[in-house]
């Protein structure tokens, strides 16, 4: 049997997989809020009480939401710490692996069917060409797809942590307010869940707004997107709008450093939530904004991930490569 995990900030995604041709078969899943744990590993112990039936782990990786060094983790939102030797032990297997979040999402973006896509360029993909993964949620992850003996291998990036760059009057100003809140701008202050409330915040410059009023900060981002996209609150939708722009600037300038002539992917748990913002044009306008290279941007294909499943399901792909490899 192949464990595989998804931690994200905000949940994990634990599931047991059997191997197969393509990519692995689900067998079961179970998902954790991550403030109701203490640990990974209390996670651990409730999904092996959940399955309620033995089972071998055969191999075990696991996508955490921060960089891996060395065979260990730590996750960049909560603190939390994983060790992969620790891991082993507690799972009575010596085939255990640690990735980046987007990587384990950028393997499972290899192997997703049509129908769990939606596509917003066609492109002209190549088959000797590279890919990239960008995914708002509860941070902004990144990750490249390079093309190594014919096969997309991902590379994990911390890209979410870079600098801001803003390209209009209007985002400079916003830039000026994440300086005052944070010492400097990032891309995941804008692209994020937490980055969609700071967009609220500035767009709404300090006026109340009933849209996310006794929401918590759990349920807010999706309070703001659903406000913007009904149109309820004029603030709210210019947030939204800027969110979208911001998003699809991001992604192609990921799309230029991967040369990411086979596609870019995108990801977590934001896109399908605001999917008709997405597909109103602003989002590859922005994206195809990029000079002498917007012809290049414009050849590229461009797929949401409808699959809330894809990093666990790329973590398990990564779990059925360990056991055949050793």
């Amino acid at each position: 049997m192949l464990l595989a995990g998804d931690v994200g900030g905000t949940r994990t995604r634990l599931g047991l997989f059997e191997r197969a041709r393509r990519r692995p078969q689900l067998v079961t899943i179970h998902t954790y809020l991550n403030h109701d744990f203490a640990s990974f590993s209390d996670i651990l112990d409730a999904f092996t009480k959940d399955v309620n039936a033995p089972f071998v782990v055969d191999a075990a990786v696991a996508g955490v939401a921060g960089p891996v060094l060395g065979g260990t983790a730590r996750l960049t939102n909560i603190e939390w710490e994983f060790r992969a030797a620790e891991i082993a032990a507690r799972l009575n297997t010596s085939r255990v692996r640690l990735l980046n979040d987007l990587e384990a999402m950028a393997l499972g973006a290899t192997v997703l069917g049509p129908e769990e896509v939606v596509q917003l360029q066609p492109g002209m993909a190549r088959a000797d060409g590279n890919a990239v993964v960008i995914a708002a949620g509860t941070g902004l992850g990144e990750a490249y797809l390079h093309r190594v003996n014919g096969r997309l291998r991902p590379l994990a990036s911390e890209g979410g942590h870079a600098d801001f760059a803003a390209r209009t009057d209007r985002e400079i100003e916003l830039v000026r307010m994440l300086r005052r809140m944070y010492g400097r701008a990032e891309v995941e202050h804008v692209l994020s869940g937490p980055g969609l409330l700071n967009l609220h915040r500035f767009t709404h410059d300090g006026q109340d707004c009933p849209s996310i009023r006794d929401l918590g900060e759990i349920g807010a981002p999706a309070g703001v997107s659903r406000s913007a996209l009904d149109g309820r609150c004029p603030a709210c939708v210019e947030a939204l709008s800027l969110f979208v722009e911001a998003y699809g600037a991001e992604a192609g300038n990921l799309a230029l450093r991967g040369v990411a002539t086979s596609g870019v992917f995108v990801g977590g748990g934001i896109a399908p939530q605001i999917l008709p913002a997405l597909q109103d044009g602003r989002f590859m306008e922005a994206f195809r904004a990029k000079g002498p290279l917007s012809a290049l941007a414009a050849t590229m294909p461009v797929n949401v991930m409808l699959k809330p499943e894809t990093g666990l399901l790329g973590a398990a792909v990564a779990a059925q490569e360990l056991a055949e490899d050793l």
